[in-house]
């Protein structure tokens, strides 16, 4: 059991929220010398504010005094929130929340699992200490990662190869992909609604019937079953905003009202429930509360709220609100993303660098890639100035963690333990590799897409391995094979051309505001211009005819 979650300071005490028994060291240099120094492994635990399991770690294993006892006197522990953290939580975590990972003074894993119990976790205790102190047995460290990527060429076989992995491991019976525990994937999710619509729409319909809270709106995290019971009923602000994204671009597509309602709902749901008063809490905490009737929940407060502002998960929301607002005229969408994209760019971006959250890391590869996409979604929703800003996350972005192979960095090489030791993840790639194709249209600017190419060539090699969670990849290199849909449109943000132009049904394209007020769209395909046009339904016939 636990919250899984699949692939995809200082040193002193912690104060927890949660209660144990257990005397927890904040994430730093200092316990991982008192280790070295006492020659003691380090019992790491990975938590969120938003785990059920979790939680119930906390209330019964480590609140046992047995286990509190056995930890004092052998291991020095060390507790993360690795919502605060992403660069230990990718390097750490066992493969969801709770994971408890035990680890030798330089940060290596020896071993690991996720939720519990008691009896359970004083054996591995007591197998742990027994092997440390047997000489090096069980000083063998696991490897942070395996073999480089191998490098290959960009072409229609990747994009080809996903769409059989769309088909492959799609449920025929209950939507959605694999015969496991079931995620709502929203990126997969557009990728085939562009390709395989049939397929997104089924899955779309049983994320709405499972995943989506009726009456207090938003989506709970995941499914533990293929049938979608057994619901993980957390709700985390970046799930909710990519999934809300996905219901918006059905909502494009088909214009049927089944799409948009539950994207209307989440939206609600953020701008009352998880609105801070600047931007968006993080995440709402699994409880039983979401079982009750609506009647008994509204005697019942509500589950906590983490009210932390994460500038990635923030971004995501900013984006879904842009494209919203883009398809529907919402105004109350249109004002939430203009508030708190200046509250972002005011308090957790400086000259291009963006803070995890107000006090936590600067220059995360994921806070980047998701702020560069936010500001160029922005900058052809709403005004596009927006594109200044973005030249400046890119070019930082590029300067900062771009590899001498093309490749991006997860963060900064430095901190304790394995921090030192880069990570070059694929998703957090992807998006920035597909919010600097429209940086590249936006801003006339070649370089761009040549960063984005060189980057997603690294790993292209492997694209026969990747599966339905990295559809993303896909459609960046897609968008990279063959230039998006332009349209470029000389007129006002929010007339009736822009408007037009917004909802022309290609979630893929990309929409440039000129500063030219002729009140004109032009259509660019491969390259090539149409003849100007000066009203929606002119353009919306010279759309039909490429």
């Amino acid at each position: 059991m636990g919250c899984v979650t699949p692939i995809p300071a200082g040193g002193g005490l912690l104060d927890m929220e949660t209660e144990t028994l257990i005397e927890w060291h904040e994430w730093g240099p200092a316990p991982f010398e008192e280790a070295r120094a006492a020659d003691r492994p380090v019992l790491l635990s990975l938590s969120t504010p938003w785990c059920e399991w979790c939680e119930t770690m906390d209330n019964g294993a480590f609140s046992n005094p047995a286990v509190a006892a056995n930890v004092h006197d052998d291991f020095v522990p060390i507790r993360v929130d690795a919502d605060r953290h992403p660069r230990v939580r990718d390097r750490y975590t066992m493969g969801g929340f709770p994971s408890t990972v035990f680890l030798t003074p330089a940060g290596e894993v020896l071993t690991g699992a996720m939720y519990m119990d008691t009896e359970t976790l004083r054996s591995v205790l007591e197998r742990v200490r027994e092997s440390w102190t047997d000489d090096e047995a069980g000083r063998i460290p696991r490897a942070l990662r395996g073999a480089e990527p191998p490098r290959g060429e960009l072409d229609e076989r990747i994009e080809e190869q996903m769409n059989g992995q769309i088909e492959a491991a799609y449920d025929e019976e209950f939507g959605g992909w694999g015969d496991n525990a079931k995620f709502p994937l929203p990126r997969t999710v557009e990728f085939a609604l562009k390709r395989d619509r049939q397929r997104a729409l089924r899955t779309l319909e049983a994320i709405a019937t499972h995943l989506y809270d009726t009456y207090d709106g938003g989506f709970y995290r995941y499914a533990e079953t293929r049938d979608w019971s057994d619901l993980h009923r957390e709700k985390v602000l970046d799930t909710n905003a990519a999934v809300c994204r996905a219901f918006t671009t059905a909502y494009l597509y088909t214009g049927d009202e089944q799409y948009r309602k539950p994207a209307q709902g989440t939206i609600d749901y953020l701008t009352t429930t998880l609105h801070t008063g600047d931007a968006f809490a993080g995440s709402q905490a699994a409880s039983d509360y979401y079982t009750l009737d609506p009647s008994d929940r509204e005697a019942r407060q509500q589950p906590a709220i983490d009210e932390t502002v994460f500038a990635g998960r923030n971004a995501l929301a900013i984006d879904a609100l842009c494209q919203f607002y883009a398809v529907t005229d919402d105004e109350a969408a249109h004002r939430y993303a203009e508030r708190t994209l200046s509250y972002v760019l005011e308090e957790l971006l400086e000259a291009g660098a963006v803070r995890h959250y107000e006090n936590g890391t600067t220059g995360l590869l994921s806070d980047q890639a998701r702020l560069l996409g936010a500001l160029t979604t922005a900058a052809q929703t709403l005004d596009p100035t927006y594109t200044e800003p973005a030249k400046a996350v890119a070019d930082w972005t590029i300067e900062q963690r771009r590899a001498s192979d093309g490749r991006f960095r997860d963060g900064p090489q430095e901190g304790p333990a394995l921090l030192d030791r880069p990570l070059y993840p694929l998703d957090a790639t992807a998006e920035l590799a597909d919010a600097l194709v429209d940086l590249a249209v936006l801003t006339e600017t070649e370089e761009y897409r040549d960063v984005a190419r060189t980057a997603l060539a690294a790993v292209a090699g492997a694209h026969d391995r990747m599966g339905v969670e990295v559809a993303g990849y896909a459609t960046a290199v897609s968008r990279l094979i063959t230039p998006p849909l332009v349209i470029e449109v000389a007129d006002t943000p929010g007339s009736d051309l822009h408007r037009a132009a917004l909802r022309v049904a290609d979630h893929e394209k990309v929409v440039r505001l000129t500063e030219s007020s002729d009140e004109t769209a032009t259509v660019i395909t491969d390259g090539e211009r149409s003849d100007p046009v000066s009203s929606p339904a002119s353009l919306v016939s010279l759309i039909e005819e490429e």
